[in-house]
């Protein structure tokens, strides 16, 4: 196209797309295109600013590894991952929140009433639940795949210190839908703040502050795939979420006990628990599959 100008070239970008573009396709590059090209007109992008945010992005590239995802920081600090959450979880079961860039796959499967904590330094946190429908209706055979920090404030893949799999479990709940395991409490972090998203933070002022938070995702056939964190609620950064993870309906709370008596039976810690220890009792609510 000779004559392109300014007001044609969003039009002409997406006009050299082939009529076997897929529909989805199509329609996502027409949003981005036409909202990217009208960001640089309305701010008046510069090249230096340009070339900046190229250098920036590469530099992301370039620290990312198999352990850590620099793209999904940026879109957590951004708040892109929690906005594409909250968009698919406008229904009656229990909320999406970020997967962060600390899961790994193949974590390793534990009992229902198994144990995490090992020789774990931290409180002694016993988490149970089920994992149900909206009206109550047990769903079995789902798997819960949970992960944490350690007392330190570090995963397990970013802390040389850590076996590979510590704090890391995969459940497969009975036909009552109930889990419980026993944990330590996780410790509030910062992300990391070293590359170029951390950069981005230190520039605009912004605290790299999580809540104490589990991981959980959930999986259940014919149910719709849940990926999301708990939070106590007493964390004080609560309100101040880096990554903009928390939701109403994903905060729990910290039971505090100081007697052997209130250990739930059935659990593999049984009577080795510090004290005091806590109790959480949280259920994972999932919608069926409509897809």
């Amino acid at each position: 196209m000779k004559n392109v100008s300014i007001d044609t070239l969003t039009d002409a970008v997406l006009g050299y797309c082939g009529k076997d573009t897929d529909p989805r396709l199509m329609q996502l590059l027409d949003g981005l295109l036409n909202h990217m090209h009208a960001f640089a007109k309305e701010t008046k992008l510069t090249h230096a600013e340009w070339l900046t945010a190229v250098e920036f992005l590469g530099r992301i590239g370039d620290i990312s590894t198999p352990t850590r995802n620099e793209y999904v920081l940026l879109s957590d600090v951004t708040g892109l991952s929690s906005l594409v959450d909250m968009i698919g979880s406008q229904h009656a079961g229990t909320s999406s929140s970020v997967l962060g860039p600390f899961h790994i796959l193949g974590a390793p499967d534990l009992p229902v009433g198994g144990d995490l904590k090992q020789d774990n330094d931290g409180a002694t946190v016993i988490v149970k639940g089920r994992v149900r429908t909206p009206d109550g209706t047990p769903i079995k055979g789902a798997v819960i795949e949970s992960w944490q920090t350690a007392d330190s404030g570090l995963y397990s893949n970013v802390d040389e210190t850590q076996d590979d799999y510590n704090l890391r479990c995969s459940i497969k709940v009975g036909d009552d839908g109930a889990y419980s395991f026993s944990s330590i409490r996780p410790a509030p972090y910062m992300v990391p703040d070293d590359g170029p998203v951390g950069d981005l933070l230190h520039a605009t002022g912004r605290d790299a502050w999580r809540p104490s938070h589990f991981h959980f995702i959930v999986v259940a056939q014919g149910y719709k795939s849940l990926v999301t964190e708990v939070f106590p609620s007493d964390d004080p950064y609560l309100d101040k979420d880096a990554v903009f993870g928390v939701r109403e309906d994903l905060i729990m709370n910290y039971v505090e006990r100081t007697s052997l008596d209130d250990v739930p039976d059935g659990l593999a810690i049984d009577r080795n628990v510090t004290m005091p220890f806590y109790t959480v009792d949280f259920d994972f609510v999932l919608v069926p599959d409509e897809a």
